[in-house]
């Protein structure tokens, strides 16, 4: 049987492929009921913000819950990591780039 360290064994800039994966797949499960959930807000958010939120939400997050992973750790660090840094933010930026406020009553 797969265990979930062996799983976690394979790794890209050491971050364990298998948690971002996991994570990219329950939030691309997750988005159609989390923009329905936005739009009785009357905020639209597609798919594609979700998917690019992913990250940067996932930092803050563990932030937040005070469980501290390697990502967070790292992103945390002042004096180090400013390539994580860009693409958190990138991704942050292009998340909400695509969001949008619905001024009409109605749901579209």
């Amino acid at each position: 049987m797969i265990t979930i360290e062996w799983l976690r064994q394979f790794r890209i800039a050491g971050y364990a492929l298998f948690d971002l994966m996991v994570s990219l797949l329950g939030i691309y499960l997750l988005s159609p009921l989390l923009s329905r959930l936005f739009l009785i807000l009357r905020i639209k958010v597609p798919k594609s913000s979700w998917l690019f939120l992913t990250l940067p939400f996932g930092i803050l997050i563990h932030i937040l819950v005070g469980n501290i992973t390697p990502m967070t750790k790292n992103f945390m660090d002042l004096n180090s990591n400013y390539v994580l840094k860009t693409i958190i933010i990138i991704l942050f930026f292009l998340g909400i780039r695509g969001i949008r406020i619905n001024k009409n009553k109605r749901h579209k």
